[in-house]
């Protein structure tokens, strides 16, 4: 698709609104507001993606190299079975074409950094007077491919601190984290986009995903290369069609036959709720202990169904004594038993574990790693699916992204230019002028507005995008490094 039609229709003439001698526009993208208890800063990710692809590729190869006068004929077309024949001009598209790249400066902060509310992740302005209207245009399309992966990002490292947390707390190897956060998202994200950028938002603070493709878009647009560094991987494993294909009058015999030849070494994560999960925990597993044990490798017991915290740590209300009450972790122990960890908690023989996957939560990963501690467990017995219920119930607004003009020129002359909504909580207020962005002496992210151009070119927004080209990049180490380590 032609990136000129990437906007908002309303965009499309604000060229002719703005102040006669208007030669500049400046303007920033800033999350304005949490709307997840707890969270106040965001990770900020995914602009060396949009800058890339959109701002280079996409300009260059739909439009740039493409004859002017086809450009200009859909252009048109378009507009005018859109608002009307005669609802605009299009010299300014010409111009564009005619230029050969996009006149615009973009200073940023580093990716993987935690933003706070109402800070500025990046600036950005037109370098050519006449191409004062491109700045805003703008605005749709890099709200649209940023907001998503900055709020999986953020997600991604509260599930990371948490675990962090609590496996500290409950002596889990420190590096069995990477691993124990798993992206299951990619089938239920709105698109094929939406599911490779949330999923390598996740890989910033895990190593475990399904989702294939989000190793593509690390090494084609973060310099990730997967054979020297570990970007993403994951394990066989089997899905309910595999299971119920063996059929259920001899499920066990579908178990002794994935563990012992078709994966007779190495990680296998099998599906067991596809008839009755507590026969396979309490019946098959005691069974196949001794092959289970036997096995180099480690068999991961993957429940699907039902509330996630009871079928792990064990429901209360349940008969006790009953598999039910007890949980999954617990009902294994029985069977499989394993080490005490030095804080004192219980861990699962490392051949045997568990992975719950389905319509977890921030919320029920805490439930669930805070009901293993209750009975003695260590957090380090589970490993978490992280789907699309996490991922793909967010919004825009989750964090109130928004990127707003704060600076224009006008025949020569600076305004600084702001919102202020009398109707609103405050949320919508923004910033004025020119921005700059530091660290305090207690090393959070402050905004000054109302700078100089001098100011304005100092602190931690550098320019990473001019004129049509890349200035400065990223890899995916120094993300991780930056996010995880800071």
């Amino acid at each position: 698709m032609n990136p000129i039609h990437l906007s908002d229709g309303y965009k499309v003439d604000h060229r002719s609104q703005y102040p006669d001698g208007t030669t500049l526009v400046y303007a920033n993208l800033t999350p304005r507001k949490s709307r997840m208890p707890g969270v106040e800063t965001v990770v900020f990710f995914g602009l060396q993606y949009a800058i890339k692809k959109y701002l280079i590729e996409d300009y260059d190869r739909y439009f740039f190299t493409q004859p002017k006068e086809t450009v200009l004929a859909k252009y048109k077309r378009r507009i005018e079975t859109y608002l009307g024949p005669g609802a605009i001009t299009y010299e300014h598209i010409a111009a564009l074409h005619d230029l050969g790249y996009l006149p615009l400066e973009i200073r940023a902060l580093p990716e993987g950094t935690r933003v706070p509310m109402r800070v500025p992740m990046f600036t950005i302005h037109n370098t050519l007077p006449e191409f004062f209207w491109l700045t805003n245009f703008l605005e749709t399309l890099l709200s649209a491919a940023l907001w998503l992966p900055c709020t999986s990002a953020t997600t991604a490292a509260e599930y990371r601190k948490m675990l962090d947390n609590y496996a500290a707390q409950t002596g889990t190897d420190p590096a069995f984290i990477d691993w124990q956060g798993h992206d299951f998202s990619f089938r239920g994200m709105a698109g094929v986009e939406a599911a490779v950028l949330s999923g390598a938002a996740h890989l910033l603070s895990f190593t475990g995903t399904d989702s294939i493709p989000a190793i593509d878009l690390l090494e084609e647009y973060y310099g990730a290369d997967a054979e020297q560094e570990l970007v993403g991987g994951s394990v066989p494993a089997t899905e309910h069609s595999v299971m119920c294909m063996g059929m259920q009058d001899d499920e066990i015999g579908t178990f002794q036959r994935l563990i012992t030849q078709v994966y007779p070494r190495g990680i296998v994560s099998i599906v067991s709720d596809t008839w009755d999960f507590w026969q396979v925990i309490t019946g098959f597993m005691p069974l196949l202990k001794e092959t289970v044990l036997a096995r180099e490798g480690k068999v991961v017991i993957r429940p699907d169904s039902g509330d996630p915290v009871h079928i792990i740590c064990g429901d209360p209300d349940a008969p006790e004594g009953s598999p039910e009450h007890k949980g999954a972790v617990a009902c294994l122990w029985d069977t499989f038993g394993g080490s005490i960890t030095p804080q004192g908690y219980k861990l699962l023989d490392p051949h045997i574990g568990v992975i719950y996957g389905d319509s977890i939560t921030l919320e029920r990963c805490r439930a669930i790693c805070e009901g293993l501690i209750a009975k003695g467990f260590a957090s380090g017995n589970v490993v978490f699916g992280i789907g699309s219920y996490t991922y793909q119930y967010v919004t825009r607004d989750t964090f109130g992204f928004a990127m707003k003009a704060t600076y224009g020129e006008v025949n020569g002359e600076g305004r600084a230019i702001f919102k202020d909504p009398k109707t609103d909580d405050g949320a919508k207020r923004s910033a004025r002028g020119l921005l700059r962005v530091d660290r305090n002496a207690a090393g959070d992210l402050v905004l000054t507005d109302n700078c100089t151009w001098a100011e304005a070119g100092g602190g931690l927004l550098e320019v990473v995008f001019r004129d049509g080209a890349m200035v400065k990049e990223q890899g995916l180490g120094e993300i991780r490094g930056r996010l995880i380590g800071g």
